[in-house]
């Protein structure tokens, strides 16, 4: 079923591979490029880059974010190779299995993906650089403006260059050290390496010695520039052949999290965990949801993590029943719930987690209710993963819904009247109208293109996040219901012998500890 439907979504996927290296380059052009054969990249790497500046944190410059043998934060050079070659023999198998308007015969192919671009919140002044995660997972590099390409043949010789932003004092002084082509094969672990301005010739000369597919998609590129050099390269070819996306096969293989993935995913959970658990600790009424915000902010940074990984959800009282709320500005009051959703990123990986607890530290008697639903819902739900009604994350939903109306039907919040699972489903989804889990990974919501009915597998990494939304303003509730909102979030990771294993687990969720959290 999997692999079915890794296949089934054409001009989505792709997959190539990177076997052995022939010594004369389809890319040879009058060009100036940087290569460096296998051997001597693995054997010589440290000698050469030693005493170099680079555009990124790594190994000889920040020893105490990544070890000797790492490329980034807890990934070595060699599973970047490795996902790079995996991705090409997949994307050749799926060319040769496809039988929608694809030539099936190709077996030459070139995959381009580009990384972002600085973005600016006014003038010159930048956001935080943020890297494309589909490029980040293939290459490892961090700099704006760089674009990979990935080629195999019919004799199944992969290629990787990279296309970087050269050496530039004078910008360098402005923005910080480049790593320049010289130093990227070897950081890389790349094939070749040349300006950004060689991109056009060199593809220009791909295209006409191998005529390969052409596996690009523009909707997911930052670079416009490049997006036009696309367009004016196979208009001066005058090529025929359609642009095929490439971001479902890498998202496929995204999806399914590698050990060393998992232990990222461990760390970003683990930091969030602890972050929240202080906060929880330290907030009192008065307090208001922006200075949470910059509570969860500190003691996620404080803890190694690069930033949160998306801007938190503080809601206090009624402003929890905005599923979405981000406004974080108003004051909290003794009596209100605070609902945070909160995660961090580290070493390129997220966390995703929601607790909702007392603000004066005492749930009142309505507020048990609804958070005892909420959570014993939430343990119901992870105990069924894996098992009917829980072995995709669609089934995962359906099963929440029904519960929860049955839960809420109980305590008088939906009507005695509904007694079928269909009806139930339909009340429990009017309280909780937004999924009950989605993937987790390099992004908060990871892997789009991936559906959300494929049966759970080891190496995903997903949420179970039940709540009840109950606004104000509505009337055919009970009263000491209205204006309440609870959500509780874990990471939920299958383990290789298919297991479930929470990892967010060290967060505090069970009512009596939130009550005693300052005692």
């Amino acid at each position: 079923m999997w692999k079915k439907f890794l296949y089934r979504n054409a001009v989505a996927i792709s997959p190539v591979r990177l076997d052995q290296l022939r010594s004369v380059s389809v890319f040879s052009t009058s060009a100036t490029a940087v290569t460096t054969t296998p051997t001597r990249a693995n054997t010589t790497a440290t000698n050469v880059l030693s005493n170099k500046r680079f555009g990124q944190p790594v190994a000889l410059t920040h020893p105490h974010l990544i070890n000797r043998d790492e490329l980034v934060t807890g990934i070595k050079l060699d599973e970047f190779k490795q996902r790079r070659h995996r991705l090409m023999i997949r994307l050749q198998k799926y060319v040769a299995e496809n039988t929608r308007g694809i030539n099936r015969d190709k077996r030459h192919h070139a995959v381009i993906i580009p990384s972002s671009t600085k973005k600016y919140m006014s003038d010159k002044i930048p956001y935080v650089f943020r890297q494309n995660s589909d490029f980040y997972y293939l290459c490892g590099c961090l700099e704006p403006d760089t674009v990979l390409m990935m080629s195999i043949d019919d004799r199944n010789s992969i290629k990787s260059t990279l296309f970087m932003r050269p050496k530039d004092s004078h910008a360098e002084l402005w923005e910080g050290t480049r790593t320049g082509v010289e130093l990227a094969t070897e950081l890389f672990g790349v094939d070749e390496s040349y300006p950004m301005e060689n991109f056009r010739p060199i593809l220009i000369k791909l295209l006409q010695q191998q005529k390969p597919l052409i596996w690009y998609d523009s909707r997911v590129s930052d670079l416009p520039q490049l997006n036009q050099q696309m367009l004016n390269v196979l208009d001066t070819i005058k090529s025929q052949e359609q642009l095929l996306s490439p971001i479902g096969l890498v998202h496929g293989m995204r999806l399914i999290k590698s050990p060393a993935e998992q232990d990222l995913m461990r760390r970003t959970c683990q930091i969030a965990s602890e972050a929240i658990n202080d906060v929880m600790r330290c907030t009192k009424p008065g307090h208001s949801e922006h200075h949470i915000f910059a509570m969860i902010d500190y003691q996620c940074r404080l803890r190694n993590a690069s930033y949160l990984a998306y801007p938190p959800v503080v809601a206090s009282g009624a402003n929890a029943t905005t599923i979405h709320y981000i406004e974080n500005s108003q004051l909290t009051k003794s009596g209100d719930l605070v609902l945070m959703d909160a995660g961090c990123e580290y070493g390129g990986y997220t966390s995703d987690i929601t607790r909702t607890w007392p603000i004066n530290g005492e749930f009142s008697e309505p507020q048990k209710v609804l958070y005892d639903i909420v959570l014993e819902l939430q343990k119901e739900l992870i105990n069924v993963m894996l098992k009917k009604g829980g072995q995709t994350l669609d089934e995962l939903f359906d099963t929440m819904c029904i519960k929860l109306g049955k839960y809420l039907q109980e305590v008088g919040i939906v009507s005695k009247s509904i007694d079928d699972l269909i009806g139930l489903g339909r009340a429990g989804y009017e309280f909780c109208p937004h999924h009950v889990s989605h993937y987790l990974g390099m992004d908060v919501h990871d892997t789009p293109q991936i559906p959300r009915n494929l049966t759970l597998l080891p190496g995903m990494v997903c949420t179970v996040e039940p709540g009840v939304y109950i606004s104000k303003d509505r009337s055919d509730v009970p009263k000491e219901f209205r204006g309440m909102g609870v959500r509780v979030e874990d990471d939920i990771l299958i383990t290789s012998d298919n297991k479930i294993e929470i990892l967010s687990d060290a967060c505090v969720k069970e009512r009596i500890h939130l009550e005693n959290l300052n005692n």
